[in-house]
Formats: C-alpha cells, structure tokens, sequence
C-alpha cells in the first residue's frame, strides 16, 4: 500500500518516520480540558509578557529617568545655592526654601564626611537615581533606602561637611506599575475563571459520551442520554445512538431468526428420533442414533454461540457468590473443585462473609445467566482434561480477574488463540470421547468480551492450563 502523491513511499515507512517537536507531547495535557485551558492561556500569556515589556521598557524607564533627573537636578540647585550663602541664616533659609517648594528635606552635617569609594548600587531606581547624581551633582555621594519607610537619603559631600537631602519615594517611582501590574493579573484571573467555566460546559458532553460509550462496550445499559453540547458533540452523540440502535436491531433480529431456525431444526431431529426409536436394536440403528444425538447437541451449541444471551438485562452480582454457585454445581456433576476467595469475601466453603450491612465484597453490573454460562464453560473445560480444578478471584484498582487451573496436558502457547475459533477442535478423538464440539471456549470470550472484559490462556502453575476472565471495574 503507497500513499498517492507521496513519491510512492510506503505507508508503513510513512507512520515510522520521525516527527519533529514529538518531544513536547510529553509535556502537554492529556486532557481536551487541559489542552484547550492551554489554547486559551497561551496568547493570554504572551501578549501580557509582551505588554509588560513593553511597559518596563518603555513607561517604567522613561518615567523612572526623569523622575530621577529631576531630583538630581534639585539637588544640584541647591548644593549651587548653598555654595554660594555664606552664613548659616542664609543656608538655613535655602533649606527651607527646598523644603517647602520642591518637598526636599535638606539638613546639613559639618565636619563628617562620606566613607571613600563608590558605592555599589542594585536596583533600577538607585542605579538610574546615581547616574543621575553623577550627571547633575558631579560630587561624591550616597544614597541609603533604609533611614525611614517610603523615603530615600542622598548625601552629599561638600567642602565642610556632608549634605543631607531626605527624598519621598514618590518623587522617583511611579506607582502606576502597581495599577498596571495588578490590572494585568486581575484581568488574567477573570479571563481564566470565566474561560474554565465555558470550557467546563463544553467538555461535561464529550465526558458523557465516553461514559455513555464505555458503558455500552461493557455490555451495561445508560439510560436518559441524549444528545448536547456544541454541534459537533450533538453529530458524534447522534451517531453513537444510531450505531448503538443499529447493534440492538442487529442483536434482536439476530436472537430471533435463529428461535426460528431452532424450530425448524428440532421439529425434523424430533422425528428423526421417533423413527429411530421405533426400528430393531441393530448397529447400523444405533450409529445412527448416535449421529442424531450429535447433531442435536451441536446445534444446542450453536445456538447457544450465536444467541449470546442478548435479551439479558445486566445487573448488579455478588461474584464471589457466583463463583460458588458454579463450583457447587461442578461439585454435584463429580469434579473435585477447590475454590480460593479472597479473605474479605471468603466465608465458609469459599463463600462470601458478609457485614453487618449485608453487602457483598465485589460486585459488578453483569448479565448473570450468560456469565455463569462462560464459567461453567470454562470449568467444564478444565474438568474435561484434568482431575482436579482450581478457581480463584482477586481484584485490582481497574479490574477483576476469576482465574481457573487445572493439572491436565495443557495447550501450546503458539495454538491457544485457535481454541477460541467456533467448531475448533485440537484433539478431534478426544473431543469425541468428551463430547465436546468445539464451542465452549468461544461462548466463554464472547460473552466475556460482551462485558466489556476478555478471556486470556496461560501456564498453570499445577502443570495444565489456566484461564483468566478479566472483567473491567
């Protein structure tokens, strides 16, 4: 098979050929809900990054250079007024001048001087605020953030002492960041809630259908669903319920056409039986009833096979007590069945023990006449070709599994799935002698796997064969 337009390439090389980026699905969401939180969340994100660069780049630079330059100019206004006073009145009505018209706090220490060196400065606003000094003041100085809540020290060093001008944070820092950043994450958080609360909306269908679906496949039946969501959520629930309408009317039409076949096949085998019946004991007249007797148990079989239960309403079975019906039942027909259950549903004789609020330990939404078939199937099976029978039932988080041994010859690995194919027979004579015809381990998976679960064949730890049934929880 070749992919038209492809340049001939095979399909099979096609599939196998590396896909750029398939690293990165292991770091997306598994879920439609997740990953369309993603779509939205992505353009949200990257244009609030681009918008905050932008902002940064552009507002907080801009705005924090001149807020800076501005109080750096002042100073140097000052420190040019100060040079020139020559008394301390004069000097102390400049700071008062400072004070009052520019919201400068300017105090003067004779005699004390700035420690050497130039001090290392973090932060935007102190950098932009020294470049600043260094450009308007050209005289050595310090800037310390810590004297007092929401004001900013700058010294000065003069010729006779230090300068002190007490700042107020808001002459260098703009505080429409905080609006701009708090705007921004608000307006992400309502987009966000109000995005999870569509997308909830829409994904709650697409749940229901995959219920709905599963549920089906399991052989369980979901009543009151009905078609909802967007439109292409209402096409694929439309279509499931007239594929799920379709198997039913296959399913029906099916079971009802073989009631007739069954009548029409016993009706000549009654006959044939009483004809029989009525001729001399000879062999040639007991081969033939021999014949009648197999044809008869073969179309039983067949029937049995094709009608699979279907009109069985599913519901709610204690396994652990149907496990001991089928053990009692092989027990009464002479086999030597040894039943192991597990301790929170094991009573006496392997039964189940129950609580005080009488409920049973493993329960499951099962057809119980056609389960109880595929068991005794297996059972019978396993009695068939060995002397002993073991059942078993435990459970895990995501199924149940009822395991049955037997010590007989076993199966090859390599022929096991053929004994699952109707009128499969390995051993045609020792079939003959069993009276087996080649249906009991096809009815056991079919009616498994219409429950959703599957039958599986494996070693024996008794030296046979064991058989899984394997249900989904």
């Amino acid at each position: 098979m070749t992919v038209p337009g492809m340049l001939s390439r095979p399909l099979a090389a096609w599939r196998r050929r590396p896909r750029p980026f398939a690293w990165m699905k292991r770091f997306l969401p598994r879920t439609l809900f997740g990953r369309s939180l993603m779509i939205i969340a992505t353009p949200v994100v990257l244009a609030q990054a681009i918008a905050t660069f932008v902002f940064y780049d552009r507002h907080w630079d801009t705005m924090t250079n001149r807020l800076a330059f501005a109080v750096a100019g002042e100073i140097a206004i000052i420190v040019d007024e100060l040079l020139e006073d020559r008394s301390e009145e004069e000097r102390a009505s400049t700071m008062a001048r400072a004070a009052g018209a520019v919201d400068l706090f300017v105090s003067w220490l004779p005699g004390e001087t700035l420690p050497p060196g130039r001090q290392e400065l973090r932060g935007i606003l102190k950098t932009t605020l020294g470049r600043a000094l260094d450009e308007r003041v050209r005289r050595p100085w310090r800037i310390d953030s810590t004297v007092a809540h929401e004001w900013i020290e700058i010294r000065i060093q003069m010729d006779e002492g230090v300068l002190s001008v007490m700042s107020p944070e808001r002459r260098l820092f703009s505080f429409t960041s905080y609006l701009f950043i708090m705007w921004m994450i608000g307006s992400s958080v309502v987009l966000f809630a109000i995005a999870i609360v569509f997308m909830r909306n829409q994904i709650r269908p697409i749940r229901r259908l995959a219920v709905v679906a599963d549920a089906f496949g399991k052989g369980r039946d979901a009543p009151g669903f009905k078609p909802e969501g967007a439109l292409e959520v209402r096409q694929a629930a439309a279509a499931f319920l007239l594929m799920r309408e379709r198997i039913q009317r296959m399913i029906s039409q099916r079971t009802e056409m073989l009631a007739g076949v069954s009548h029409d096949l016993r009706t000549p085998l009654t006959r044939m039986k009483l004809e029989l019946a009525m001729l001399p004991d000879l062999p040639e007249v007991a081969e033939l009833r021999q014949d009648v007797a197999d044809m008869e148990t073969m179309i039983e079989g067949y029937l049995a096979f094709a009608r699979g239960e279907g009109a069985e309403a599913p519901q709610p079975v204690d396994i652990a007590r149907l496990l001991e019906a089928v053990a009692a039942n092989a027990r009464r027909e002479g086999a030597a069945v040894t039943l192991d259950l597990p301790a929170e549903t094991a009573g006496e004789d392997g039964g189940k023990d129950e609580g005080a609020d009488g409920e049973a330990g493993i329960i499951l939404p099962i057809r119980p006449n056609a389960f109880k078939r595929c068991l005794a199937n297996l059972v019978g099976n396993a009695r068939r070709y060995g002397s002993h029978v073991w059942i078993g039932l435990r459970r895990d988080a995501t199924a149940v599994e009822i395991v049955i041994d037997d010590d007989g010859p076993g199966i090859p690995p390599d022929r096991r799935e053929e004994v699952f194919r109707p009128f499969t027979r390995l051993e045609p004579s020792r079939n003959a002698e069993t009276g087996g015809v080649g249906l009991g381990m096809t009815i056991a998976r079919d009616v498994a796997r219409r429950h959703g679960g599957d039958v599986v064949l494996g070693d024996s730890p008794h030296g046979g064969l064991r058989a899984i049934v394997r249900l989904p929880v």
